[in-house]
């Protein structure tokens, strides 16, 4: 996947890293590149802790792959249309917040979104990217919709209501892996360290030696080799969902990646949506209604710990291009 957002700053060599080592590992999984940057007196303890991160990306890309047939996700969209599917506790609540949050979200957060992204050649093996004729995105739209997804949660199955449901983790299954990784860090007594999930949702652990915070340049999505702000994280996640990503240019216009499952279409205005906070799958998830439903929804919905950086197209002369919101 191309690392398209997030640069972390080289730290200045200082004596605050007298004695302190740092460690930098990286493995594949989920279509990505995971890596950790660790700070820390014992490489042996590190190393022993970076492993079983790795080991648990590994078993999340093998329970939540759409790709790999054998995987549980996999099950569910091969047989949830035909009968219940009896799940793991971990899916199972995967899969519920899911639905909180697209009801939160107005729908615009949607993991049936799948047809829609494969109709316009943004998945997978799915084709070059190509603009739909209208009829054919009206006749998807029958097979997207979160209220399609049935949790039964007295026998722990999931259902579909309708033929033609497919539910793709894109959107979620980084953000969830981010902060499992966290998690096993803090478990093994890792104070200072950084996740990177592909380079678009990361996770900061504490501060790196001698600084305030770890210092993640955001990129301009007009000018890839500038920054457009600075964000300092401590013990928060920083997640960013942008046009550079993944676009095509048809017809004379340009068409991103970031699906608006209420329409069918590719949300146009917005560049840019970075979002700070507590939690990777919160960052991850909410990146996206944020960047469809607009700046004013974003002031009006965020939680007050988020901070939300917004990068639009320029409309008139009051709002700025690229800002933090209040």
């Amino acid at each position: 996947m191309k690392r398209f957002v997030l640069v972390l700053f080289l730290l200045r060599t200082s004596a605050a890293l007298a004695g302190t080592l740092r460690l930098e590992t990286s493995a594949d999984a989920m279509g990505s590149t995971f890596s950790l940057v660790l700070y820390g007196e014992d490489r042996r303890k590190m190393e022993a802790a970076s492993n079983e991160v790795f080991d648990e990306v590994r078993r999340l890309d093998n329970l939540l792959s759409h790709y790999k047939p054998d995987s549980e996700w996999s099950k569910v969209n091969r047989e949830a249309a035909d009968h219940p599917v009896r799940v793991s506790k971990e899916l199972f609540d995967l899969l519920g917040a899911c639905v909180d949050y697209s009801r939160q979200s107005e729908g615009t957060f949607d993991i049936t979104v799948g047809p829609l992204m494969k109709l316009w050649g943004f998945f997978g093996l799915a084709g070059a990217p190509r603009v739909p004729k209208p009829e054919d995105v009206a006749a998807t739209m029958k097979q997207v919709g979160y209220q399609n997804i049935v949790l039964d949660e007295s026998s722990g199955t999931v259902a579909f209501a309708k033929k033609g449901i497919e539910l793709d983790p894109g959107g979620v299954g980084k953000g969830y892996a981010v902060d499992r990784a966290a998690g096993i860090l803090r478990k093994n007594n890792i104070s200072s360290g950084l996740v990177s999930g592909g380079g678009s949702s990361i996770y900061a652990i504490g501060t790196p030696p001698g600084e305030s915070g770890w210092e993640i340049r955001i990129e301009d999505p007009l000018n890839r080799h500038q920054a457009a702000a600075v964000a300092t994280l401590k013990d928060e996640s920083l997640s960013t969902s942008g046009t550079s990503e993944k676009f095509f240019v048809a017809e004379g216009q340009t068409w991103s990646h970031i699906m608006d499952p209420r329409t069918g279409y590719p949300e146009r205005g917005t560049l840019a949506v970075s979002v700070i906070a507590p939690r990777t799958l919160d960052s991850e998830v909410w990146a996206k209604p944020y960047f469809i439903l607009g700046r004013q929804w974003t002031i009006n919905h965020k939680p007050r710990d988020f901070r939300v950086f917004f990068c639009e197209e320029i409309k008139d002369k009051v709002n700025q291009p690229c800002a933090w919101l209040p």
